[in-house]
This record gives structure tokens, sequence and C-alpha cells, in this order.
């Protein structure tokens, strides 16, 4: 009893403060603290054989022996051979700098005279060491020196910065995140060349020691929200992370709810416009999917492509948007209502012929789109992860067969196979991935009542929904935020509606800060 109370206690943590049990079992870091020491790094990591220890010898007033240790692969061998080990094996002893050199000098004046590498620092903790091994960098040791010096030399095979197949656009860059950590922010940093862009870099994983990158922009993002994310970033607990969703379940607000409460995208020009907007991005290395906190509800709906449009064209593809999404969500549960309670809400011609449809049938309206809307996410699930060419084809001719044989067959109407056509395509139109699944989530339980209590019920679904949503939110702030608590200047400024660049004269309500230049100023 005492342990299935431990279990639910567990599960109803805040997900802040909640951690991921392991067995009592040393941690996998403890070994590495203490002082440095070549012999204990090359005892600790000589059983993998990717790891190479190159000995040699510095020519100096007395030969030096010195240990150069790095991971094959992960290396950059040229850069390594031109400006470490040729500088310090080709010169002949007693000639230049090389002349000076003594067992007590002798990593000062490497460090300062002869490793004209850009990237070059001292360390003096064993955990320090491995950490930089592991990270791709060279790591030297001179003799019995109880400090070393880090060579940045990493040079690992990595993707090339391409377009984002799930954000592609029609107008905007074609530039998107890959899965190195260093790449991403070079490519934020190209967006914003501003000194108050910050970026806190800390391991998360006791096993992985991932680098996780918090950005965001000093005066423009509120301290509170950074101390906040830097908080729940600490205080998470587990083996691993491999993965930017791994995170995403520890640090979030609320954990019983299906609506996303980060967002994230794989586009730096994104990323940036909500750094200016004073959100936190958080990057991981090994993922090309960034997040971005707080995340509201409005802002599922709306993709970058909105600022590069015209402020017109913006407010109609917007309409659009937010009338796909009621029809993705309501579609099935209104047919459900009206033909199974409220017949009388429809024309008699068009109720004639949709009970000429339904001659034979031999289920009711609710058991039927219950049938074709569960045919219709397999199709879905089928098509997204078989090849992309065969995907295409069974997602075509699967529903193309279906469809037509179930209408032959007189196991389902021609109006259901239309309205689940419908509410397959407005489903598209719902910008974000994760967001349109919660859409079809919902879709599930409102067809119930809808074909339970008709539009009693259907109200009852849409009025617990609101409730939740109010009582939601993300990172402190409200999620249904800026229609509740309302505010005027921001729904007219960009919400449903988006206003013309000239007439954007302030900052989102969310930053509530002055800009940089007037920070600057004062």
């Amino acid at each position: 009893m005492r342990s299935w109370l431990r279990m639910l206690k567990d599960l109803t943590w805040r997900p802040h403060v909640r951690r991921i049990r392991k067995p009592a079992q040393p941690h996998p870091g403890q070994e590495w603290s203490g002082p440095l020491a070549a012999r204990q790094v090359k005892e600790t990591l000589s059983k993998s054989s990717d790891i190479v220890f190159r000995e040699f010898e510095l020519q100096g007033q007395q030969p030096i022996p010195c240990l150069l240790v790095v991971v094959d692969g992960l290396v950059n061998k040229n850069l390594l051979d031109d400006y470490v080990l040729k500088v310090l094996m080709v010169h002949l002893p007693g000639e230049g700098a090389l002349a000076d050199l003594k067992p007590g000098n002798a990593l000062d004046l490497v460090y300062r005279r002869l490793a004209p590498t850009l990237e070059i620092r001292k360390i003096r903790e064993l955990g320090e060491a491995i950490d930089a091994i592991l990270g791709g960098d060279a790591v030297l040791f001179f003799g019995d020196s109880h400090e070393a010096l880090v060579f940045g030399a990493r040079g690992w095979e990595n993707r090339g910065v391409n377009e984002p197949e799930s954000e592609a656009v029609v107008r905007g860059p074609r530039e998107g995140f890959t899965e190195t950590l260093r790449i991403n922010t070079s490519l934020i940093r190209r967006k914003i060349r501003n000194p108050d862009l910050r970026i806190l870099t800390l391991k998360l994983g006791s096993v992985t020691r991932t680098d996780i990158a918090v950005v965001y922009i000093e005066h423009i993002a509120k301290p509170e929200l950074v101390a906040e994310v830097l908080a729940r970033l600490s205080r998470i607990e587990m083996d691993a992370v491999l993965e930017s969703a791994y995170i995403e379940e520890m640090i979030e607000d609320v954990p019983y709810t299906p609506f996303p409460q980060i967002s994230h995208t794989e586009r730096p020009d994104v990323f940036a416009a909500r750094l200016l907007q004073g959100k936190v991005g958080i990057l991981v290395d090994g993922s090309p999917i960034t997040l971005m906190v707080p995340a509201l509800f409005m802002q599922f709906l709306q993709v970058s492509e909105d600022y590069y449009e015209k402020a017109m064209i913006v407010i109609l593809v917007r309409f659009i948007r937010f009338v796909g999404f009621a029809i993705a969500l309501l579609a099935p549960s209104l047919y459900i209502a009206i033909t199974t309670f409220h017949q009388e809400m429809i024309p008699t011609s068009l109720a004639l012929s949709i009970a000429a449809g339904r001659d034979g049938v031999p289920v009711n309206a609710l058991l039927e789109a219950l049938a074709m809307t569960l045919v219709l996410e397999i199709v879905q699930e089928a098509g997204l992860r078989l090849p992309r060419p065969i995907g295409q084809t069974i997602g075509i001719v699967g529903a193309i067969v279906i469809g037509d044989a179930s209408v032959k067959a007189s196991l389902i109407s021609p109006v259901m196979i239309v309205v689940v056509a419908i509410t397959a395509i407005a489903t598209y139109a719902i910008p974000f991935y994760d967001f349109a699944i919660v859409v079809r989530l919902l879709r599930f339980p409102m067809m119930f009542l809808a074909g339970s209590l008709g539009f009693f019920g259907l109200g009852l679904g849409l009025y617990g929904l609101l409730i939740h949503l109010l009582c939601m939110r993300s990172f402190g702030y409200p999620y249904l935020s800026p229609i509740a608590p309302l505010s005027i200047r921001a729904l007219l400024q960009d919400t449903f509606v988006r206003s013309p660049w000239w007439a954007l004269k302030r900052r989102p309500q969310l930053a509530d800060a002055e800009d940089l230049g007037a920070s600057r100023r004062q």
C-alpha cells in the first residue's frame, strides 16, 4: 500500500520538481572529482577503443613527457596536426621558445607562445578534463602537472543548414537548426547582433552530460522568467537527455493536459522573433528542435510567414486558419448532434438527402463517425511512418478505396465521407503538428458528448474546455493571454489580426520592457 501511495505522489508532483527515480548506485560522475592527473585520465578512458592517447616529448632544456588525449571522430585531425602537434614536435631542440622549456614552465610557455590556436584554456579539475575530451576537445597533459591545456579542435561530421521540412514557408529564410549546438547558436547570433543576447550553457543528464543552452535578450526578457527557467532546469535529475522533448515534460506547468505549454521551432528566424518578444529559448545539443517559453494558445495558430506578407493578406489567412481549427474540432460532432437530436435545424431537402444516404446503414451516426475518424487516424499514421513516396500513395489510395467501398457496401453514408474529408483537410490548416494532434484527440470526446446529449453535450464539452484553458499557465503567464485577461491593444496589434509594421510601435505585452536603444541611453 505504501508503494502505491508513493507512486501516486510521484505522479502528482509538479513537473519542475519531479524526478526520474534511479536505483541506489554511485553517480556516474562522482569518480571524476578531484585534482587533475594524466594517469587517472588514462585509467578512466583507456577501456574505450575510440579514445586516442598520443605520447611524445618536448625537447627543451630537458625532455618533458606529454600526453595528448582525443576522441577519434570528434576532432579535426588537420587542425590538431597543424596547430598543436607540428608546433610542439617539429622544432629542433634548443631553438626558439623551446630553448626556455623546463618542467616548471612548460604549460605556461606553450599557452602563451607556442599555441597559435584560437581556442585554448587551462583546466585544473579531473571532471573538466573528462568533459572536454568526451565533448570533442583535445587535452594536453605535461608530465605530472596538475594542470592541462584544452585545445578547441572539434570537427565531427554534421548535417548542413537546410530548410526544415516541418515548417516550410513560401516566403522567408530557407535555413533551419541542425543537431550541433554551436552551429545553432551562431545562426541566432547572425539574426541578433546585439551584446545583450545572452547564451548560458549548462549540462543535463548524469550519464549523457548533454549541453543545454538557455538563450534570452537582457533588458527584454523579464529577469523573473529567466530565473524560473534556470531554476526548473537545474532541478531536473535524469540519466539521459537525447532530445529536447526529454526536458519539455519536466519543466511544464500542468502535466495532465494535452495542450502544448512549450512551443518549439526549427527556424532561426522564428526563434529570434520570439526572443525579441521577451521569451526565453532552450537549445539541446543533438536536436534541431528548440524550445521557447512561455507558450500561449494563440501563437499555435500563427506562423512566421504572417510577418513576411502584407497585413491585409495575413488577416484573411488567419481567419481561414481559425475557421479550419473550428471545423477540425467540431465538424463531426455537429453532424452527429444534428442528425441524431436536432433534425429540425436543417432544411427539408437536405434532411431528405441525408436520410436517403443513410438508408441501409446499419449503425447510428455516432458509431459511423467514430469508425470513419478512427480509420482516418490509422491512414494518417500509416502514411506518416512509411517512406515518403509509399506514404503518399497509401494516404491517397487508402482514403479513396476505403471510402468508395464503404459507401457501396452501405456501411457508411456519403455525407459522412464528406464530413470526415473536410475535417481531415481542416486539420492540415493548423500549422503546428503537436497542436493539431491535440485537436484530433479532443475530437473523440466531443463526438461522444454530441452523440449522447446533442447540442447540450457539445456545449458542456466546450464549456469544460474553456475552463481548462482559463486555468492553465505557462511559466506563470495565462495560457489564453491576451484574450483572458483581456488586452485590447494586444488583440488589435497581433492576435486575430496583425497590424502593419508601421503601426507596431510597442513591443508585445509579454516583454513589458523598454527597447534596447532606450535602455542603452540610460
